[in-house]
């Protein structure tokens, strides 16, 4: 384990709702540490918004630390509301079925149903991965602002990990322009060679697409020739997801639909 890692960790949690606000003598006695390493471990955790100060003495955790528990209730929430829709969707098409979740710059795994016949797991839950070279990613940056995906290119640039990923921005941008029109994201083993899988974005009760469900497997039929039946049922989970999260559409008339759909 990482001491200086899980020293800041011990710094956050001394702050508590009956000591909000507390002194660096206060922190460095409690956590029994000098005040030097209490010093520098706050002015870092200050640094990335984790930790404010106040009044030139006082400590309080900070803004970041509300984010972080604000994402993880949506993620929780998220996955609770999702679970019983991606079981079918696992069942259904025989393939392993994720959900992911867009946090800051990256996609992030949030919950997995993998089939047996899914001889390694690419990618587990927790795992961070840029969104364009996936299919789960590259479904939400097609329903992003393009300035929005521009200035993520910028800050996170568009890095090679097979020879099928997409690094030039002109190319991204028809492959997002594709995936607009046809209603789902490909991944043509862009991420991971030998896996194959197809994306459809998740949006929130404001409308915003903040995650993404996706079939993937090893099967190379999965973008082709199967997506052109699997794609329905892609939809309509993505649809149903973002539906249980108070997302209503402007356009009813285009709502994928199902039949002898058990889920309630």
């Amino acid at each position: 384990m990482i001491q200086s890692v899980l020293k800041a960790i011990d710094v956050m949690n001394v702050f508590t709702p009956e000591e909000p606000y507390l002194t660096l003598a206060q922190v460095s006695q409690r956590l029994k540490m000098p005040k030097s390493t209490a010093h520098n471990l706050l002015n870092t955790l200050a640094s990335r918004g984790f930790i404010e100060k106040f009044n030139d003495e006082y400590y309080a955790l900070g803004t970041a630390v509300i984010s972080l528990t604000q994402s993880a209730r949506i993620n929780a929430d998220l996955r609770d509301r999702a679970a019983p829709l991606l079981r079918e969707l696992a069942d259904t098409s025989k393939e392993s079925v994720y959900l992911t979740y867009l946090d800051g710059d990256y996609i992030l795994y949030i919950y997995a149903i993998e089939t047996t016949n899914r001889l390694m797991a690419r990618s587990a839950i927790g795992d961070r991965v840029h969104p364009h070279c996936t299919g789960v990613g590259k479904a939400i940056l097609a329903e992003l602002p393009e300035a929005q995906v521009t200035a993520l290119i910028k800050r996170t640039g568009l890095p090679r990990f097979t020879e099928n990923t997409c690094t030039e921005p002109d190319e991204l941008f028809a492959e997002l322009e594709r995936t607009r029109r046809r209603g789902y994201a490909i991944d043509n083993q862009e991420h991971e060679m030998g896996t194959f899988c197809i994306g459809a974005a998740i949006r929130d009760g404001h409308g915003k697409p903040i995650s993404s469900c996706s079939i993937s497997g090893l099967d190379p039929t999965l973008i082709t020739t199967r997506a052109e039946t699997l794609y329905t049922d892609l939809l309509y989970t993505a649809q149903e997801i973002s539906r249980r999260m108070g997302y209503v559409p402007a356009t009813p008339s285009l709502l994928v639909h199902r039949t002898n759909h058990q889920i309630r």
